[in-house]
């Protein structure tokens, strides 16, 4: 997808997804000492407001003025401060080894793509950083519900993986996720990895 069509996603008054922080993320992080921290692909930016909450010093990332928008008044709201910085998460490169965590959740790019992004996160881990990746796994198309419907942008453990170079992968696995107003859960890919 294109910034404009995400910008057209994000329009309305609503939160296209919750203000509150994505489950995996919460349950991989909340014991992790807070740093910096770098959120690529933010959206509105649900994720780095919860880290910034937690003590984090965060930069969040996106294409969608209209995302960061909401990001900033929810961070508003909540009395937290995060750098918004309006760029294509496909051209952005961090700053290397200055990172204690990088984030990519749900950042459903075709394999190539994705590859590269992953490769500029594992640059910007300082020793000792984490790199989570959390997204739509391509199981779901068959074992779960919702999410994207293209298989070349969906994730699996291994294709996350095989991207991060010399990480410590900590955690590869298929994790399943209820999804309100549905009987069946998401299927997503969850890889957290550490610089050593």
């Amino acid at each position: 997808m294109k910034s404009e069509e995400w910008d057209k996603r994000y329009a309305g008054q609503e939160l296209v997804w919750t203000a509150e922080p994505n489950r995996f993320v919460v349950a991989e992080l909340k014991d992790l000492a807070p740093g910096r921290a770098l959120d690529l692909g933010a959206g509105e930016g649900r994720n780095a407001v919860w880290l910034a909450s937690a003590g984090w010093q965060v930069t969040a990332v996106d294409f969608s003025a209209v995302g960061l928008e909401k990001g900033r008044r929810l961070a508003e709201n909540r009395a937290v401060s995060v750098d918004w910085a309006l760029a294509d998460v496909r051209d952005y490169r961090p700053e290397p080894g200055s990172f204690r965590l990088v984030l990519i959740a749900y950042l459903q790019l075709p394999e190539p793509e994705l590859d590269t992004v992953l490769r500029h996160a594992v640059k910007a881990l300082a020793p000792g950083g984490v790199l989570l990746v959390v997204g739509h796994d391509v199981t779901n198309l068959t074992e779960g519900t919702g999410g994207p419907q293209d298989p070349a942008v969906l994730h699996t453990p291994e294709s996350i993986t095989r991207s991060l170079g010399d990480l410590t992968v900590l955690r590869a696995e298929r994790a399943c996720r209820p999804v309100p107003g549905s009987p069946l859960e998401a299927v997503d890919t969850l890889v957290r990895a550490i610089r050593a």
